[in-house]
């Protein structure tokens, strides 16, 4: 009783002068950065209101004509295209991309399929390199390239396979993920574009997810990236501002990456990487939302995590790093500058998940215990609705589980808010680069035999710490919010601790047993 007394003197006399007027602050900033974030929501939809309204397709935008066969020129009409497939320990998925790669269709002597293997995995190298012997056997011109180390990962990978020799004669390269799989008209519907469209330096197509049914995380994941390519990727498309490279399911030219000085492996983000730098050089990009290829979500939770934290981590990373340089650049106008430092890197980038964890995780709750600091309604509850709707309406068939989605959104943002900080700083685990885990099959495989065991579950692996704190902090203060508050927050503080606690034991998205 004695303690328990002791520390209610010792908060009654911290709260006034040191607990309000701080947590006021808090919730100062945090409502200036949600109505920055409202606002851009806002405008990408009014923008993409219009571009439906008006029809505006990528062939009314830029100039577009089919590949025509000539009598005379033969194939030599074709553009050389190199394909790039970079690739490490891809045992499930190595086929499927390698394949759909091969069977593109296009003139046999104008594409080389190149496969970047820098596996460590000597049963699986040596799987990839009999799958490429395969194909060539079959008359395809395929090359199988590896390294003797993984510097630069990703980014290494691509920038030593255009030193090859063989590569100086191709005009353009299409970059598909290991996961990726092109359907086989893929390079006739983008490579137009480029041909006759001599200041487009970048054809992005969209992203179809062959997995997004396998389970409620996987759903989840679909309606964040359907906003990012319907809503984002179509707004900087069409306004001719700015988007990003997302590292594959595109083709590039050639003397645009040259011009840009190449692939850098500074941060986790070497696509963005380079898209920023050719826009600065005055390149333009193309998003081609009609063109999908089809490729894998990560389904299990410590795929998903280790992919947000690179997702996270290396934009505030290259926006620390390229700022200076985009507002000296006198090559583009103020309009793009401002774009790519304000709505592109600053908002979406940084306060879009600094935000949604320290206002609704950290802030919020916290108001509960002190009545004298409140949250207008139209911060608490507006502004998030319509910014959640804005996000959703990319997926139409999930609206049903928009609360779900919340919730989850909610919990990565932990994980993005961590990482942020990681790069901005540039903190220990800025460069840290693990590769996706694909299943492919392996689930199918799986549960077409005897039912697997049930995973050990190991302290640290399986059961999150951080997420168990977060989650008992939002449970006390909806406990006290129920007793004795005046907010009404309880309900959403409840589900938003129980969100947490399920991620924190590991039971979100697939389990595969070990």
């Amino acid at each position: 009783m004695e303690i328990t007394g002791q520390f209610g003197l010792i908060w009654e006399q911290a709260r006034a002068p040191l607990l309000v007027p701080a947590l006021k602050v808090m919730v100062v900033l945090c409502l200036a950065m949600s109505l920055m974030l409202f606002v851009e929501r806002v405008y990408m939809g009014i923008v993409i209101a219009f571009i439906k309204l008006l029809r505006r397709k990528p062939d009314k935008m830029y100039k577009w004509e089919p590949m025509k066969d000539d009598v005379e020129l033969g194939n030599s009409g074709y553009p050389m295209v190199l394909v790039q497939i970079p690739m490490y320990n891809e045992k499930e998925v190595y086929q499927l991309s390698i394949g759909a790669a091969c069977g593109l269709s296009w003139p046999a002597d104008r594409i080389i399929i190149q496969v970047l293997d820098d596996s460590t995995d000597p049963a699986i190298k040596a799987l990839v390199q009999l799958e490429c012997q395969r194909w060539a056997s079959k008359g395809v011109n395929i090359k199988y390239e590896i390294r003797d180390n993984r510097k630069g990962y990703k980014a290494g990978a691509l920038k030593e396979g255009m030193k090859h020799s063989y590569v100086k004669q191709c005009d353009h390269v299409a970059i598909f993920d290991a996961d990726f799989q092109p359907e086989p008209d893929f390079l006739n519907r983008t490579i137009p574009f480029l041909l006759n469209n001599p200041e487009l330096g970048l054809v992005q197509a969209r992203w179809k997810f062959v997995n997004s049914d396998e389970c409620l995380m996987t759903r989840m994941q679909e309606m964040s990236l359907d906003y990012h390519f319907i809503v984002e990727q179509e707004v900087g498309s069409s306004t001719y501002a700015f988007f990003g490279f997302n590292g594959t399911a595109g083709v590039w030219r050639i003397s645009a990456i040259n011009e840009a000085g190449g692939w850098k492996d500074r941060t986790t983000v070497e696509d963005m990487d380079l898209a920023v730098r050719a826009s600065l050089k005055g390149w333009k990009f193309l998003y081609v939302g009609d063109q999908k290829v089809k490729n894998e979500l990560p389904s299990t939770f410590k795929a998903y995590r280790f992919q947000q934290h690179r997702w996270s981590c290396g934009p505030a990373n290259l926006f620390r790093k390229m700022v200076t340089e985009i507002m000296r650049n006198n090559r583009v106008s103020l309009w793009k500058k401002l774009y790519v430092i304000y709505s592109f890197f600053f908002v979406r980038k940084i306060v879009a998940h600094i935000v949604t964890f320290v206002f609704y995780c950290v802030v919020l709750p916290a108001t509960v215990f002190v009545p004298e600091v409140e949250v207008p309604k139209w911060g608490a509850v507006y502004i998030p609705s319509i910014i959640t709707l804005l996000n959703a309406v990319g997926t139409p068939r999930s609206l049903h589980l928009v609360l779900f989605w919340i919730l989850f959104e909610n919990v990565m943002s932990l994980h993005r808010t961590k990482a942020t900080f990681i790069g901005l700083l540039e903190a220990g685990r800025v460069n840290e680069w693990v590769v996706t885990e694909k299943l492919g099959d392996a689930l199918k495989t799986k549960s077409d035999g005897k039912a697997p065991r049930k995973p050990r579950i190991r302290i640290g692996e399986r059961v999150h710490l951080v997420e168990l704190g977060v989650g008992a902090y939002l449970f006390m203060c909806g406990c006290y919010d129920l007793a004795l508050g005046k907010n009404g927050y309880f309900i959403f503080l409840f589900l938003q601790s129980i969100a947490f606690f399920v991620a924190a034991v590991g039971y979100v998205g697939t389990i595969v047993s070990t």
